[in-house]
């Protein structure tokens, strides 16, 4: 498992008397199903009342593997256009696996750039990878959660894929 640190701080590996639970790309995509229809909030991540991307992602986590790893700080919308870290990107690699994007299976969670030399703002859970294009679920300002089409559009804005720890299909 991946555990980098960022700024100096590590995070601390989950506890060897509770390991994480294995889990598969069809129980995540199952489990972000479940939210579809939970209005976009801002910072939120509670099923049927509200969510926004990272939320919908932390509570997939919550559902399928327990408690999340760490508190998320409060953000601001725009976060990454004022600050320019790479925060989202850094949290996803101290917690999950990086894959290559053209690895990506249906459960893995994708990060996208909204616009080029940004940071990585936007997230979402692949949910299927068959047929013309493929679909991811994530939630969508002023929107709800939803599952869309990856058009051309977020095709290009795609920056990164990770896989959950303790998978059943390896990071190779």
């Amino acid at each position: 498992m991946r555990r980098g640190g960022v700024a100096g701080r590590q995070a601390p590996p989950p506890p060897a008397a509770v390991p994480l639970p294995i889990c598969d790309g069809e129980e995540i995509v199952r489990a972000a199903r479940g939210w579809l229809g939970t209005p976009y909030r801002h910072q939120a991540s509670v099923k049927g009342q509200g969510a926004d991307c990272l939320g919908l992602v932390r509570g997939v986590w919550r559902e399928v593997m327990g408690n999340e790893p760490e508190a998320v700080p409060p953000y601001r919308p725009d976060w990454a256009e004022v600050g320019g870290e790479e925060t989202l990107l850094m949290a996803a690699r101290r917690w999950l696996i990086e894959i290559a994007v053209e690895r990506a299976r249906p459960g893995d969670v994708l990060l996208f750039r909204m616009a080029p030399g940004c940071a990585v703002k936007h997230c979402g859970i692949l949910s299927a990878a068959a047929g013309p294009e493929p679909k991811f679920i994530h939630a969508y300002w002023g929107r709800t959660v939803v599952e869309s089409w990856m058009g051309r559009w977020w095709r290009q804005r795609l920056a990164a894929a990770f896989i959950w720890p303790e998978t059943t299909r390896g990071a190779d």
